[in-house]
């Protein structure tokens, strides 16, 4: 018999790139995925989960006490994705922001803590950090969110270090930078831009597009997130970047390119409020356990369109239903 994980928001985009990681390498792995299908929540990709074997799908919300009791209670290993994840959507409206990533987050280490799962894994961001003008953010560096999206996993984080302190648990906090590849729900700048070109539409940039951001492929990612649950240290707080920052002119420039499109398709649109300028966290403490990103954006930019352009099957709905 392996190892039983629950994984939280495992019908999401890096959520289900675990799943599927988690049952490629670890045969006998059994995955208990808990989603509440939410609009980033896509029930095609539960469906290709199943078809995988080894999983099983509960529709449910991390918030809910005894769902959460229950599932939680015959698991080895808990792997927390589950979040409200849209800094744009935050602004609009923080309150479901706070309630999902603060409220659930402790209700489900709570849950663990009681019934003594001795492996959890909280999966946060860099937003955490806020904007970093120069230099890479340390583990141990100040918290300065800008959104209510950063501000929520924040005090997620918090909580979680809390249970450390308070009951001695030795839960895992990780905070990588901006993931990319298959199944991104298509808000999101990569699967946004792509799928506008594929539709015959511009590209909405904010600003000039100065701000940077350190692009880590999905897949390398779930090593990092694996690598940790075997061998990473209790109560610690890892990094997980790929130190290569491209500011988002650039990045859209990539992507017009793979398309032989020129600047015309760039929409400039204002602004987003609290936009921060730079993202970068040092990932030496991971490096150390032998971690390193094994793709590069160069490399998998490409692959992650030619998805997109393949799986037309997966995200027109999407898009079709939410525009």
């Amino acid at each position: 018999m392996g190892r039983r994980y629950l994984v939280t928001g495992g019908a999401g985009f890096i959520g289900s790139n675990f799943v599927r990681y988690v049952l490629t390498h670890e045969a006998k792995a059994q995955v208990v995925n808990l989603d509440l299908l939410t609009y980033a929540g896509v029930e095609s990709t539960v469906a290709e989960l199943d078809a995988l074997g080894r999983h099983q799908f509960v529709r449910g919300d991390i918030r809910d006490p005894a769902l959460v009791d229950s599932l939680v209670a015959d698991v080895d290993v808990v792997v927390h994705f589950a979040a409200e994840s849209h800094v744009d959507r935050s602004i609009d409206g923080p309150t479901v922001f706070l309630d999902t990533n603060v409220v659930g987050t402790g209700v489900l280490i709570d849950a663990a803590r009681r019934h003594g799962v001795g492996t959890f894994v909280h999966v946060s961001t860099d937003e955490v950090y806020g904007s970093i003008e120069v230099g890479f953010a340390p583990e141990t560096a100040a918290l300065n969110p800008s959104s209510p999206y950063s501000a929520s996993k924040a005090g997620s984080d918090l909580l979680v270090s809390s249970y450390a302190v308070t009951f001695d648990y030795p839960a895992i906090i990780t905070r990588c930078t901006n993931n990319y590849g298959p199944y991104q729900f298509p808000e999101k700048l990569i699967p946004l831009f792509v799928t506008n070109l594929m539709e015959g539409k511009k590209v909405p940039l904010y600003g000039d597009g100065r701000n940077e951001r350190d692009w880590l492929y999905v897949e390398d990612h779930c090593a990092a997130i694996y690598l940790l649950i075997n061998e990473g240290e209790k109560g610690e707080i890892y990094n997980i970047g790929a130190d290569a920052q491209v500011p988002n002119i650039e990045l859209t420039k990539r992507i017009l390119d793979i398309f032989d499109l020129d600047e015309s398709w760039i929409e400039r649109v204002p602004d987003r409020p609290g936009h921060d300028l730079r993202y970068a966290v040092d990932s030496t403490k991971i490096r150390k356990l032998g971690w390193a990103p094994a793709h590069s954006l160069d490399e998998r930019l490409a692959d992650t369109v030619d998805w997109y352009r393949r799986r037309e099957d997966w995200w027109r709905p999407i898009k079709e239903r939410f525009g």
